[in-house]
């Protein structure tokens, strides 16, 4: 199926913003929705955005009104755009297919986000 790449993480102040890629590639990218994942230390990791076929998002609650979850099918790629970061939002994320990721679908190496005060 597809193979998802994530990318632009980094070190950004509180307040400052990040706009993460998910690369994919495969025939089938647009036949599937996609969803941002992070994992901060020691915790489990969690669902902060998704987005369907159709480009319609979902948002968990944490991050409603900052992040922008969107995906340009030319060019197999999703992005999130993170806004007014906090360092609460310090965690690695990653990009999966959400009804994979129900069956236990194997996660890549994420990218890095680590928000300062």
């Amino acid at each position: 199926q597809v193979q998802l790449v994530e990318s632009g993480g980094g070190l950004v102040q509180a307040g400052g913003s990040l706009r993460l890629s998910c690369a994919a590639s495969g025939r089938t990218f647009r036949a599937n929705a996609i969803g941002w994942y992070r994992q901060a230390p020691g915790k489990q990791r969690e669902m902060v955005a998704s987005i369907t076929s159709g480009g319609s998002p979902n948002y968990a609650d944490s991050v409603k009104g900052r992040f922008t979850i969107g995906r340009d099918n030319a060019k197999n790629t999703v992005y999130l755009q993170m806004n007014s970061l906090k360092p609460e939002d310090t965690a690695v994320y990653y990009c999966n297919i959400p009804r994979l990721v129900i069956y236990g679908d194997s996660w890549g190496q994420g990218t890095q986000v680590t928000v300062s005060s």
